[in-house]
């Protein structure tokens, strides 16, 4: 019964941790966003199981849509979860001085991630096509198997996204683990395209057997029970760790070539160390690298992303996605110390020029790890110039303006987290705008012209914005300083 008192508690402090949020009353348009957005998705999710549903009821493969969970659906949930689920050690700290059981705090934390109105929305895919698949000749009992067995697989994948993020971060090589799980299918895709459709049908008919549903529901038991040990034994290491501070500050690298760039020199090695010794900021620079190396691959070595539109979509994105990623908090991480900035005259311009040039260089990256796309012949080196001139222009230009209106400060050494990731109306707005408007303008110009005029005409949009970057971001600074104190009391009661 204790047990029992103790979940529902925490549960409940679980459900008021967003309503403590100093961002949870700054705005109604971001929570009304957020939730068309999950209305959206569930309606997409409906969609694709009806689809899904017709082949299947044509050719008696009822399992399809469970053989296709592995390789497809539980890699777009693992990917998701990114932006909505925390792991149980980050809730769990603040309860280790409370006289409780620890193992029990765990336990309800990881309870919790199962009952999460999130993983529920799966049910958008899944009740449909059962039902579809029902009136088409499946036996009730084969349709309950199926949405049953699904859920449990999408449960499966919460634990296996808690297992990896807490394995990551201790070692970068635990990605492999994801990328063996969900891409190990695809394998036969690659080498021969019929042994890959022999390779579905035999799992689609396993999917309908009477042991499978009760292999599911032993796979989540399997790893709730691992994951709890996990979750209980790294979380008691971190704490009772002691750090060796005079052992780490033994070499510190001091980036000397760049005092000859004044006070900006001084916030490009800020930028440069905070990547180094921040968990925040590293977690989305490693994120960003991983999923640009993926894309380049998938890109290059299938067939899967050949059409001229995805192509261009996935040249962009893998350009943009480190600026989008890290900039869509520019200026959180500064509120930690932001009171130490304004001290100096035109200290923030300096600190906004360094980041500009700081993640203008940092497009040099994605252009080489793309080079094996322009090796294959998917993109052209006019493609890829046009893109990265765009993004340091038009995109940035576009994300910088999130300093003026960002005031939630970010915690150092704090997870990537979804959480109270949309501080206001203007913010979604200016995200969705750089998202998608260079995309438009892209499109646009195909259908009026030809590639290469496209291309050319993206290069001198992005470098009128890069060669004018003095002006805009001064603008963006004056701005700032308007909202200076609005901003100044955001940061400060976000402070944690």
């Amino acid at each position: 019964m204790n047990r029992l008192r103790l979940f529902m508690l925490l549960r409940r402090q679980n459900g008021l941790a967003l309503r403590r949020s100093p961002a949870f009353e700054q705005s109604i348009m971001a929570r009304v966003m957020l939730v068309l957005g999950a209305g959206f998705m569930v309606i997409y999710l409906i969609f694709l199981g009806t689809m899904l549903a017709m082949p299947a009821t044509e050719d008696r493969l009822y399992g399809l849509l469970l053989a296709m969970t592995p390789m497809l659906w539980m890699p777009i949930d693992f990917g998701v979860r990114f932006g909505v689920q925390q792991t149980p050690a980050m809730f769990a700290k603040p309860y280790l001085l409370q006289p409780m059981p620890f193992g029990a705090v765990i336990e309800n934390f990881l309870v919790n991630t199962l009952l999460t109105g999130y993983n529920f929305t799966w049910l958008a895919l899944f009740l449909p096509y059962a039902f579809i698949v029902f009136c088409g000749g499946a036996s009730w009992l084969e349709a309950l198997s199926i949405v049953f067995s699904g859920m449990m697989l999408i449960l499966a994948n919460s634990q296996i996204y808690l297992m990896v993020r807490t394995l990551v971060a201790r070692n970068l090589l635990w990605w492999a683990l994801p990328i063996v799980l969900y891409g190990g299918l695809w394998v036969t895709l690659i080498i021969d395209e019929d042994l890959f459709e022999d390779q579905m049908d035999w799992i689609s008919e396993a999917c309908m057997a009477w042991w499978f549903p009760l292999s599911c529901l032993c796979l989540l038991a399997g790893l709730f029970c691992l994951n709890r040990w996990m979750q209980l034994r790294f979380v008691r290491e971190e704490i009772s760790r002691q750090e060796k501070k005079e052992a780490a500050m033994k070499h510190v690298s001091k980036f000397t070539f760049l005092e000859r760039f004044g006070m900006t020199g001084e916030y490009l090695k800020l930028e440069v160390k905070s990547i180094m010794r921040n968990k925040a900021i590293k977690s989305r620079v490693v994120m960003s690298v991983a999923l640009i190396v993926v894309f380049t691959l998938l890109v290059s070595y299938t067939s899967l992303y050949d059409g001229q539109a995805m192509l261009n979509f996935w040249c962009f994105y893998c350009f943009g996605i480190y600026g989008i990623t890290a900039m869509v908090k520019v200026m959180g991480p500064e509120g930690n110390y932001i009171d130490l900035l304004l001290v100096h005259h035109e200290s923030i311009l300096s600190l906004l020029k360094a980041k500009y040039y700081f993640h203008t260089v940092m497009l040099l990256v994605p252009f080489i790890l793309m080079i094996p796309a322009v090796i294959a012949c998917k993109f052209s080196l006019l493609m890829m110039f046009a893109y990265m001139f765009i993004c340091s222009g038009l995109l940035y230009f576009m994300l910088f303006q999130l300093a003026v209106y960002n005031k939630q400060t970010l915690p150092l050494n704090a997870k990537i987290t979804g959480k109270n990731s949309v501080e206001n109306g203007m913010q979604l707005v200016i995200e969705l705008l750089a998202m998608f408007v260079p995309l438009i303008v892209v499109a646009a110009l195909v259908l009026l012209f030809d590639e290469t005029t496209a291309y050319w005409t993206l290069i001198v949009i992005g470098l009128l914005f890069t060669l004018t970057h003095p002006l805009w971001l001064r603008n963006v600074y004056t701005r700032m300083m308007r909202r200076k104190y609005e901003n100044l009391e955001g940061f400060h009661a976000s402070r944690t």
